[in-house]
């Protein structure tokens, strides 16, 4: 399967805690001045942590980004660690419905929807299509019901990363006169693409990058090493003034905190499917002996299979 290619700014993820009293200078400190300066740089907060998560494309731009707030704005802040952003997606198409009918005293709540998920184009991210005929689901709940699938696939299936690169198709459902809403068909449509997910063979993926080093013949046999041991490829090495270069591939996660030496650039290739705990070399994802080459991202400049090292 060919890489899923999110936005090259949204692969690293850094959680910032401060105390209550604080909360809204940070977001101020965020939003309006950090933002405006800061290209490749975006942020969630999470009200039930008090977390706020800034993403970006680089570890010491985030930490950058850190100091300046500490440096800059006076607010005492603590630092989560970096973090891969990993995704999943679904291997294959499946079909579930959702109900969620409530009585509770006069009024009730009705929302019955059928739907059908279908993997597409990696970078593609959601689509959703209606497919209801004679009114069997009112016009009304038909985005109520997109925003329920949507929300769900935030929230993840295997480990709570978001589902990315599926079709979700509405072909079918039932309402109530009186008891249907749009909030009941909002959690029946969480609730069937929960089910259909989960029976649609989801993987999870994560982020493979090229690295490219610059060492001494000393440091060469144990920057391979090291490089292997964290589930990576050397690829190429190149005598260059002096010094050898060194390009490989890896993944990114693997990669966080790996300092010595300094990776001299990098770059996002795409996304694979990150092998299970339990999974032998030849089972997916990435082999440490033979990694597989990420491919084209779609409808983007990114390098090929055969792509040339030098």
């Amino acid at each position: 399967m060919p890489p899923y290619s999110p936005p090259f700014y949204h692969i690293l993820s850094m959680a910032l805690i401060v105390s209550p009293a604080d909360g809204e200078r940070l977001l101020h400190a965020l939003h309006i001045e950090l933002s405006a300066h800061e290209p490749g740089f975006s942020l969630t907060t999470d009200w039930h942590t008090g977390a706020c998560v800034i993403r970006g494309s680089d570890e010491l731009h985030l930490r950058s980004i850190c100091d300046r707030i500490s440096r800059e704005y006076r607010i005492d802040i603590r630092v989560g660690e970096t973090q891969a952003i990993l995704v999943e997606t679904i291997r294959r198409s499946s079909e579930a419905e959702g109900k969620y009918i409530r009585q509770t005293g006069g009024s009730g709540n009705y929302g019955h929807v059928k739907i059908r998920l279908e993997p597409i184009e990696p970078g593609r991210g959601v689509e959703f299509i209606d497919e209801i005929k004679s009114g069997v689901v009112p016009k009304e709940y038909i985005k109520p019901i997109e925003q329920g699938i949507r929300e769900a696939a935030q929230g993840g299936i295997l480990a709570g990363f978001e589902v990315v690169d599926f079709r979700a198709i509405l072909y079918d459902g039932s309402f109530h006169e009186t008891d249907s809403n749009e909030m009941a068909f909002r959690i029946a449509g969480s609730l069937a693409f929960r089910e259909a997910a989960a029976k649609a063979s989801p993987v999870i993926l994560e982020p493979i990058m090229k690295f490219e080093f610059a060492v001494s013949e000393p440091q060469r046999i144990a920057l391979i090493e090291e490089i292997r041991a964290r589930r990576g490829e050397v690829n190429l090495v190149e005598h260059s003034e002096g010094s050898l270069r060194v390009w490989a591939i890896a993944p990114l996660e693997s990669m966080l905190g790996f300092h010595s030496p300094v990776p001299q650039a990098r770059t996002l290739i795409g996304y694979r499917e990150k092998p299970r705990p339990d999974a032998s070399d030849d089972e997916g994802g990435i082999p440490v002996s033979n990694p597989r080459k990420p491919g084209p991202r779609v409808n983007s400049t990114a390098v090929q299979a055969d792509w040339d090292w030098t």
